[in-house]
């Protein structure tokens, strides 16, 4: 008799009476069960923690404020709507249709996984620049509580040279004090951050320098927090994300409350909001509205087809990306009111009507404008310095959390058989070497701060 044990039956052959069951699908051996989301709302959280970050605080406002003001919002909806929101959905349906990282997801066309491999490279050298960001950070959060006063306070006699004079942050009216012509006055809060954190040289002829020990420790800490966080996958940073996507808005709300109450705030939140309608005539102004909305958003990284692959089939991910990237705009508008009230209260300090004078980019103007502006503060200043830069690293790690997942991801599929943890530690360990160049003296001349 013909043995049934690698062979169908045919319709004729099937004894009568007999049920007719479906062959038990196989999984794949170079696949393993895929992690699943505990509950639909530690996605949803996730998501936030990610798409919410640094961009929201320190680059929306100032790109809103160099684009038309409250006039930017305009084209910024506009991209959000018919780019970013229809791309975020794409990648979400991606994601959750085939369970499958930013690589595996091309399988369908194995043309296009050089887009997915391009994506996960730019996804880790961002990884690794926002490790480097949360160590400042934590340098600053630490400082603001283990001194008498915030350390960026007042000038220290080595700051001083032929060409630059150093002036208190402290002082109500920062340069008031009588200055030589040739001289240039620099508050104490930018001498401390250039001279005491990054200590950046004058060149970069005699080498890089070495790495700063305090920057390394509070780099490693940082990576330690990503690490821990994702040594059980997604059920780790799933639950991680309840603290990572809520607390900032605490902060924020803190932070709000206590901006509005500050002498010339006004004057700060209507320099931001007033609208300049001839900007929007500009095709600059709706090239940093795309720009703004990507960076933003975190789209075409990589990260949002990851969290997806992680979903329930059937999950309803269209309200998800409507609360996702509402609540995205609303933070950046949220984070410009505080920021620019707070930074009202500066100049009306310092006893200037020009509010663009006190507004810095990029990272000075979390790790100098605001700094200089704390120093200001009669009531707990270190409190609020500490909950401003706490939050900053709440900030930071949700996002680093997400992209290095999405790197995890990609290497986990293509090497099934690795241990889950020694994946971690292994992105954590090379992210940490990569970055320590980011805490030597050359990162000013690498124009990352």
């Amino acid at each position: 008799m013909q043995s049934h044990t690698n062979c169908a039956f045919s319709v004729d052959e099937v004894p009568s009476g007999a049920p007719e069951e479906a062959p038990p699908p196989r999984a794949s051996p170079s696949q393993t069960p895929r992690d699943r989301w505990s509950r639909d709302i530690e996605f949803l959280l996730s998501c936030i923690a990610l798409s919410v970050g640094l961009g929201n605080v320190w680059r929306f406002p100032v790109t809103a404020l160099e684009n038309g003001g409250g006039a930017f919002v305009i084209p910024y909806l506009i991209v959000l709507v018919f780019v970013g929101r229809p791309v975020y959905y794409l990648e979400m349906l991606l994601g959750q249709f085939s369970s499958r990282g930013a690589v595996r997801v091309f399988d369908f066309a194995p043309a296009f996984r050089g887009i997915g491999y391009g994506q996960v490279l730019s996804t880790g050298f961002v990884t690794i620049y926002y490790a480097s960001v949360m160590g400042l950070t934590l340098r600053y959060f630490f400082a603001a509580l283990t001194t008498d006063e915030l350390p960026w306070n007042k000038c220290r006699p080595e700051w001083n040279d032929s060409s630059t004079i150093c002036v208190d942050s402290s002082l109500s009216n920062t340069f008031g004090r009588a200055i030589q012509d040739d001289q240039r006055p620099i508050t104490s809060a930018e001498l401390y951050f250039s001279k005491e954190i990054l200590k950046e040289k004058d060149s970069i002829e005699d080498g890089i320098g070495y790495p700063d020990a305090i920057l390394m420790g509070c780099l490693a800490l940082s990576w330690t927090v990503v690490c821990l966080t994702l040594i059980r996958g997604v059920k780790s940073s799933g639950k991680a994300s309840y603290f990572l996507a809520i607390f900032p808005y605490i902060v924020l709300t803190i932070l709000l409350v206590r901006a509005v109450t500050l002498p010339g705030a006004k004057d700060g939140i209507l320099f931001f909001i007033t609208p300049q309608w001839d900007q929007l005539l500009e095709p600059k102004v709706w090239y940093a509205a795309v720009t703004q909305v990507f960076f933003s958003l975190t789209i075409c990284f990589g990260n949002i087809i990851m969290y997806a692959s992680y979903n329930r089939f059937d999950q309803n991910i269209y309200r998800d990306v409507n609360i996702i990237t509402t609540i995205d705009t609303a933070t950046s508008m949220l984070a410009g009111f505080v920021i620019f009230g707070i930074l009202g209260n500066l100049a009306h300090e310092i006893g200037t009507q020009d509010i663009q004078s006190v507004v810095r980019g990029g990272a000075g103007l979390a790790f100098i404008s605001y700094p200089d502006a704390l120093s200001k503060f009669t009531f707990a200043p270190q409190f609020f310095s500490a909950l401003f830069f706490l939050m900053l690293f709440a900030l930071g790690i949700g996002s680093n959390v997400g992209m290095t997942s999405c790197v995890m991801t990609v290497l986990r599929d293509r090497f099934p058989s690795l241990p889950h943890w020694q994946v971690v530690l292994g992105i954590g360990f090379v992210g940490l070497l990569l970055g320590s160049i980011f805490v030597t003296p050359v990162s000013f001349f690498l124009s990352i701060y």
